[in-house]
């Protein structure tokens, strides 16, 4: 078994197959979430995966919050970096030191994928970006996620999630009726990003392994969240309407939305004829399944007869039942769900089942649970329960083994400020 293989068995808190990309080895140059999410992903799936860091500033989210402190007076762990970093190995390298490029570009030699989340240019002005790393070794697939991709007017603009929400649209649509936009609630452009990158990723690779041709992955989060605007763009391209904030509503299906309960809130979503005659059936009020009024689902559609009718006979329903008794009466007949908060998340009996929040033990700071991959293979499941590294922690390893240093080189850049 070779260092790297041990390091990541030790790392690996569960013993299971080596995962579907076992042989894959990226280099994750990014930091906070766009980008170290992406490359978890594929760490997850079995790839071999090389956190970068600057010696002397490493990724921030090491200091976010919540925090999981030493039992032994050392340096804490951050919950946030724990779940987003979690099954890679961690280097240290100073990209500005010529040392720093040339061992980079080492592992470029080795390496499958290099995936970075850097302004556009950024990595092309330190001589690292994908027409260079391109000659350094044909295959390589280079991941890059930024705010607004690598081309564009925008394509050097600062961006975070916020940006890409507020420019891809989805801001503009999400809030109350007639109030102010909202921001959604988690951070949307980041997570979307990742995705596209984790898909783009693997489609360039399945290319490479075939034609041993490697391609830039060009991914922007504004380009992400536009994505996920539904049917906001065709209804203006087509009809001239620009979306507007709708609550919890949809454009057009109705009822499918949020109702209030006893105890919170449900989602029912009976809009179809189906579905809108087994509910009257379920809750006692069969005849107002052939109600003449609001008898199909073009007449329930429409704003003035719901607000009317379907909403009040839909309140009378819920108003003294509870969250779970509601779930119970719907069973598996009509779509019926609680508004859980993430408490009755984690232990809701589905997310358990399906291994979504897995337990990682960290030495001397105790046990934190994180979810764990919605990806679900037969044959080579993910790889979740692992830990994140600590800054630099397998340097001289992923130097020695991959990059193909020896110990007195490793030794002279970290003397020289290259290596923590």
């Amino acid at each position: 078994m070779s260092e790297i293989d041990s390091l990541l068995g030790q790392l690996r808190q569960e013993a299971v197959s080596p995962g579907a990309l076992n042989g894959v080895i990226v280099l994750d140059i990014t930091r906070v979430v766009a980008g170290p999410y992406c490359s978890t992903m594929l760490a997850d799936l079995g790839a071999t995966v090389v956190k970068v860091e600057h010696p002397d500033d490493p990724d921030y989210t090491r200091a976010f919050p919540p925090e999981l402190p030493s039992e032994a007076d050392g340096e804490s762990v951050s919950g946030f970096f724990a779940q987003y970093n979690r099954n890679k190995l961690g280097l240290t390298l100073n990209l500005r030191h010529e040392e720093g490029k040339d061992a980079l570009r080492r592992l470029v030699e080795r390496a499958d994928v290099l995936v970075e989340n850097f302004r556009a240019g950024t990595m092309d002005k330190l001589g690292l970006g994908w027409t260079e790393l391109r000659e350094v070794n044909p295959k390589l697939i280079y991941t890059a996620l930024s705010g607004y991709g690598q081309t564009g007017p925008y394509r050097r603009k600062p961006a975070y999630d916020n940006s890409a929400q507020a420019t891809g649209g989805l801001w503009s649509m999400n809030g109350e009726r007639e109030g102010p936009p909202t921001r959604v609630g988690t951070i949307i452009g980041d997570l979307s990003a990742s995705l596209y990158g984790v898909i783009g990723t693997l489609a360039a690779l399945r290319h490479a392994e075939a034609t041993g041709e490697g391609q830039l992955v060009d991914i922007s989060q504004q380009d992400s969240v536009l994505s996920l605007t539904e049917n906001a763009v065709v209804s203006y391209t087509a009809e001239g309407t620009v979306p507007e904030p709708l609550g919890n509503q949809h454009p057009f299906v109705r009822p499918y939305e949020l109702f209030p309960c006893q105890d919170g809130y449900v989602f029912f979503g009976g809009y179809t004829d189906k579905f809108w005659t087994l509910s009257c059936e379920i809750f006692g009020t069969a005849d107002q399944a052939v109600d003449p009024e609001i008898d199909s689902m073009a007449k329930r559609f429409d704003q003035e007869t719901y607000e009317r009718r379907i909403r009040p006979i839909i309140n009378e329903w819920f108003a003294d039942l509870t969250k779970v008794e509601l779930e119970e009466m719907a069973g598996d007949l009509v779509p019926l769900s609680a508004v859980k908060d993430i408490g009755e998340v984690i232990n809701d009996p589905q997310i358990i089942a399906r291994d979504m929040i897995v337990e990682v033990d960290y030495p001397d700071h105790g046990s934190v649970r994180m979810f764990g991959s919605p990806i679900k293979l037969s044959h080579t499941p993910p790889l979740t329960r692992a830990l994140a590294p600590g800054t630099g922690e397998h340097s001289d390893a992923v130097l020695r083994e991959l990059a193909g240093l020896d110990d007195e080189a490793i030794a002279n850049l970290r003397a020289s400020g290259t290596v923590r």
